[in-house]
């Protein structure tokens, strides 16, 4: 794998991201213009809203499966930073950083992750403020 860096850290799955999205939201669109040719003809209209209600679905669980591992994930990545905090400054990270925040902060390498974790929440930076302030990239390969 090429070494992550602020530019090259985002994962994109080209089956995921690009066919399959691609192909649930033309199915919705496609069974939602169904639906409104299916108004006046009530032996159709069973079917296209179940169709419907069948596309939307499929774009909810599109958004679900990834959303809901990622969630999982951020918890991991908050008690990870906070125990490698604890062990590089010997208390835990302040409460006032978020957990978008803490996430951020993994990219940090051993050497600027304590004051950058304070500089963070003292000016309560953006997680993407973080990244950009991250002068040697600590990859992580692991994330969904």
């Amino acid at each position: 794998m090429n070494e992550q860096s602020y530019a090259k850290h985002a994962k994109y799955v080209p089956l995921y991201h690009g066919v399959l999205f691609g192909i649930i939201f033309l199915t919705l669109i496609g069974s939602v213009v169904n639906l409104l040719h299916s108004m006046d003809d009530h032996s159709r209209l069973y079917n296209a809203s179940l169709i419907t209600a069948i596309s939307f679905a499929l774009v909810l669980l599109f958004l679900f499966c990834r959303v809901f591992p990622l969630k999982a994930q951020d918890r991991a990545i908050r008690a990870e930073e906070n125990l490698r905090h604890y062990v590089l400054a010997g208390n835990l990270l302040d409460k006032r950083l978020s957990v978008k925040q803490i996430v951020a902060l993994r990219f940090a390498s051993d050497g600027e992750f304590v004051a950058l974790a304070q500089k963070a929440a003292n000016e309560s930076m953006t997680p993407d403020a973080i990244k950009r302030a991250v002068k040697s990239w600590r990859a992580d390969t692991d994330r969904l």
